[in-house]
């Protein structure tokens, strides 16, 4: 028997050990996807406890919590940060086979010198030395970032922010980490939703500029990425239940935009057409700055009205969804590449089953114009484990280049999470060194060892080239 998270930890042979501790554990992060707050980072507070670090906006335990059975008001309620923490470790025991367990106990050996394992019998004893440890200093989100090894981080930044922060965080230059926005201009696809108009306010007002039309619009945006640009932005970032195509002309693009600011509700087959517009014009600006583009689809969000109204979006009930994907991702990138405009782009799927159609998918749109142009997005959300990394690497390596993979990415509101890229490393070098292991590649050490420093960090720096 193994013991329990120990320094070989989901290392399962010699090869795998030699290349996580000879190449990938000391490689800086390039956390090139998450959603950790400027402002937070700006403004370096220190935490009060270990429960406002670990569960204050974490939807991924308070989700664990609810299926336990957990009130709500020892997750999103008012009850102290002492009993949240309690009620979370009268949890963990249970969370069998769940990364969440893993994650938890990496946190706490990493940050807190912590080897205990958490549960009710535990609880007060490491509530009290985890802030021990924290009352002595550097768990401001700053302090949390360097201490983790990251270099760089890119924030998800809606098209009409004012950026302050980034600006802010830019002039001081006694924090070595870059800290740069991605643009994400969801709010601008989402005619159907009722919180289109107001946005279209914000951006006139960030713009600087009335948006009375499409193409008024589409001059707004770019002017809204040139403005990214200057503050450092590389990549953009879209967010989609399912991937639209349906071509439009610009006069019915102009009647569409028309109806919804009128106060009109647009139906599926309108909503598709200006979607489907945005996004090509959108790719063509990308394409024109050498941007990433990320796309990530497959999720239902918000599926619990009641909760939704009750604490709103981002807490816990979004869930995979199953829509048909190929013929409308292959119609959209077919659209952008004919046109001369298809960016590099990162396609992130939230359900499984869409692996190896990704994996394909990724391989009929490369070019020289960077290696591994079209990139299949590493395991994401609900698929962040040890099957679903496992899986999607696997499902890369049979269809695509492993070796100019871009790796992981946190998709965290946490700065505790770092760990977490750990956790991938391993399971990496353990599904590499299994290879040769098992004599399906050869025992080329040193090659193996720096496409592990590339796949780790190397690669997403110079796709995103930062």
């Amino acid at each position: 028997m193994k013991p329990f998270m120990d320094e070989n930890f989901l290392l399962s042979g010699e090869t795998a050990r030699t290349l996580f501790f000879e190449a990938a554990q000391g490689m800086p992060i390039f956390d090139w996807h998450c959603h950790l707050s400027p402002k937070e980072i700006y403004e370096n507070k220190q935490p009060a406890d270990i429960a406002q670090l670990w569960l204050a906006g974490d939807h991924y335990k308070w989700r664990a919590m609810r299926s336990f059975g957990i009130e709500e008001t020892f997750i999103t309620g008012t009850a102290t940060g002492y009993d949240k923490f309690m009620a979370w470790a009268k949890v963990m025991p249970h969370l069998i086979g769940n990364p969440l367990y893993h994650w938890a106990h990496l946190e706490l050996q990493r940050y807190f010198g912590i080897h205990d394992t958490l549960c009710e019998k535990t609880a007060d004893g490491i509530w009290q030395r985890a802030n021990a440890v924290i009352a002595k200093g550097g768990f401001k989100p700053r302090e949390l970032i360097e201490r983790s090894n990251v270099a760089c981080v890119c924030t998800t930044d809606d098209a009409a922010d004012s950026l302050e922060y980034h600006r802010l965080i830019a002039e001081d230059t006694s924090f070595r980490c870059k800290i740069i926005p991605a643009f994400r201009p969801d709010k601008a696809l989402a005619i159907d939703q009722k919180g289109f108009l107001p946005w279209l306010a914000a951006l006139e007002a960030a713009s600087g500029r009335s948006v009375e039309s499409f193409a008024q619009l589409k001059e707004a945006l770019a002017g809204r990425i040139e403005f990214f640009v200057r503050m450092g932005c590389r990549a953009s970032d879209h967010a989609f239940s399912y991937i639209p195509f349906e071509p439009a002309g610009e006069d019915e693009l102009e009647e569409i935009f028309r109806y919804v600011t009128g106060g009109g509700q647009p139906d599926k087959l309108m909503t598709d057409r200006y979607k489907t517009a945005l996004m090509r014009f959108f790719a063509a600006q990308y394409a024109r700055r050498g941007w990433g583009m990320e796309l990530h689809f497959g999720v239902i969000r918000n599926n619990n009205t009641a909760m939704f109204d009750k604490i709103g979006p981002d807490t816990g009930f979004d869930s995979i969804a199953d829509f048909e994907t190929a013929a409308n991702l292959a119609k959209l990138l077919d659209s952008m590449e004919s046109e001369g405009n298809l960016p590099k782009t990162v396609l992130f799927t939230l359900n499984p089953k869409d692996n190896y159609m990704l994996g394909a998918m990724a391989g009929n749109f490369q070019s020289s114009g960077a290696a591994g142009k079209i990139q299949f997005g590493t395991a994401w959300w609900f698929n962040d484990n040890i099957d679903g990394m496992r899986g999607q690497m696997k499902a890369l390596a049979n269809t695509g280049v492993l070796g100019k993979f871009i790796g992981m990415v946190t998709d965290s509101r946490s700065f505790l999470s770092y760990p977490r890229h750990e956790y991938f490393r391993r399971i990496l070098c353990d599904l590499i060194g299994s290879m040769v292991d098992e004599g399906l590649y050869p025992a080329d050490t040193e090659f193996l060892k720096q496409a592990v420093r590339d796949i780790c960090y190397n690669n997403a720096a110079a796709y995103f080239g930062i």
